[in-house]
């Protein structure tokens, strides 16, 4: 069955602001580091490395774009019940355990990873889930795995790290969950 179009938002959304804080003092950072290049290493060398990061933004933008397409598409195909059920809130251990499994699972750098895990959180997941989620990508990623580590370290060295590091995804997933409540009680809301 086909769902009529809607005009209501799909998903909720909490307004953001396009500068705040945190752009205002990485701006800050970009104006001092290059005051101090200009500076130090003349105005050839200051243009030289304006223009390589310029190269830099244009090489990256469509995979950012892409990323947050990607992330924008997850969040309106995946069911919000599903993953309420798997990785949402009430989920338990299996949740964090489930979000642990994708993220070791899904390749994709971190322009692919971090607009998904911002979906999931969009459809119904929880923090503590989207932590781990992002958590096992970083620790357990197989693609990294198997094209960066075997080849340099071996297979000892690298079953022993994944080992180690299994637990990891579920430790930052409990200790999101318990951050998230202590605040949530603090604030006398639920999330």
């Amino acid at each position: 069955m086909i769902r009529p179009l809607s005009l209501q938002p799909a998903i909720s959304r909490r307004k953001r602001k396009p500068f705040d804080w945190s752009t205002a003092v990485m701006a800050l950072v970009v104006a001092a580091a290059a005051a101090i290049v200009y500076r130090r290493d003349g105005r050839e060398r200051f243009l030289d490395i304006l223009g390589s990061d310029l190269g830099l933004v244009v090489e990256m933008l469509p995979k950012v774009l892409a990323g947050c397409f990607i992330g924008a598409f997850v969040a309106l195909l995946l069911p919000r019940e599903l993953v309420a059920r798997w990785v949402g809130k009430e989920s338990g251990l299996l949740g964090l355990f489930v979000a642990t499994v994708v993220g070791a699972l899904l390749p994709g750098g971190p322009v692919t990873i971090f607009p998904v895990a911002t979906a999931f959180l969009a459809v119904g997941a929880d923090v503590g889930a989207a932590v781990a989620f992002i958590t096992s990508w970083t620790l357990l990623g197989y693609t990294r795995a198997l094209v960066w580590e075997l080849p340099f370290f071996g297979p000892d060295f690298v079953i022993w790290r994944i080992i180690v590091s299994l637990p990891l995804p579920l430790v930052a997933g409990i200790l999101a969950r318990l951050i998230i409540a202590i605040f949530d009680t603090r604030d006398g809301e639920t999330r």
